[in-house]
């Protein structure tokens, strides 16, 4: 395009030199504790023949996804807390944009399709093994990440065809759709509303296909309150929990005007650190089977 800015300067969380450190502090542990515990499992369900099931599969993607998605943000950030200057060229700011809504919107579908699989062998357990074919999962996670990258270079080819020009700061520690097209030097009306129609809309509809899902399940079982149905109720309260924890910043952020409201980079920490980082404990630590398979590990 007619672009004139070349690089982009990352204002990040804080120009303070105390609060950055403490920022550095905490996100590597954080990257750390991603890192080590989406590897624990995906090694975990790799190794043990019992966890074969589809949920494990399924869970086993949703680590892969975990961490991609924070590593896409987190290495810069963490080197950026650390420097001077906080530059970030454009082409790499493009390329963080677009592996950023890929895997984003993938993991939105597979979080969609873990609850389809939960709603299949709750509310169908005589069908389940037939819906829920190992054909079937690998179709899922496929459309999956189609879908993903779908979303991701729709919103990419909107950004790259608009012309930056002048200002090149942006408000947030790295370059997503809303901090960088408000840089633009044109009215950008019309491609916010489209941006906003395309990431907004998917996080709401995935969402509410979520809770959709899961309501059909508290209704099969709100008459028979056994104590395999506390445990399923107990394990869909912590997973309503956590994805919740990653969609709603996601609606907030995606399902509104760009240009009118001001960086919401605080609520963007939500979805890129501590909703990857509390994945491993709700799928993992409230499984018997999983942990117990970590211990023979």
């Amino acid at each position: 395009n007619v672009s004139q800015v070349t690089e982009f300067i990352l204002l990040g969380l804080s120009d303070t030199r105390e609060l950055q450190v403490l920022f550095f502090t905490f996100f590597f542990l954080a990257y750390a504790m991603v890192l080590l515990g989406n590897l624990l499992i995906i090694v975990t369900v790799r190794t043990d023949p019992k966890l074969s099931s589809p949920m494990y599969f399924l869970l086993c993607n949703l680590s892969f996804i975990d961490i991609c998605c924070t590593s896409v943000t987190s290495p810069r950030m963490l080197v950026d807390l650390l420097s001077q200057r906080k530059a970030i060229t454009f082409e790499d700011c493009i390329a963080q944009l677009f592996f950023l809504h890929l895997v984003g919107a993938s993991e939105m579908f597979l979080l969609t399709v873990m609850a389809y699989d939960r709603y299949a062998a709750i509310c169908k357990p005589l069908h389940y093994t037939a819906i829920m074919s190992r054909q079937v999962c690998w179709a899922l996670v496929s459309a999956c990440w189609a879908g993903g990258f779908l979303h991701s270079i729709v919103q990419t080819l909107l950004t790259i065809q608009l012309p930056f020009c002048g200002p090149n700061t942006i408000d947030n520690y790295f370059c997503d759709v809303p901090p960088v097209i408000r840089l633009a030097c044109t009215d950008i009306h019309v491609t916010e509303w489209l941006m906003a129609s395309n990431s907004g809309l998917i996080s709401l509809v995935c969402f509410l296909v979520l809770v959709t899902s899961y309501t059909f399940i508290l209704v099969t079982i709100r008459v028979r309150f056994t104590e395999g149905h506390w445990k399923v109720l107990s394990t869909c309260a912590s997973h309503v929990m956590v994805v919740t924890l990653f969609f709603v910043p996601c609606i907030f952020i995606y399902l509104r005007p760009f240009s009118t409201f001001p960086s919401d980079k605080h609520i963007c920490v939500i979805y890129t650190v501590f909703s990857p980082v509390m994945n491993p404990f709700i799928y993992t630590l409230r499984n018997s089977e999983v942990k117990a398979s970590m211990w023979k590990l």
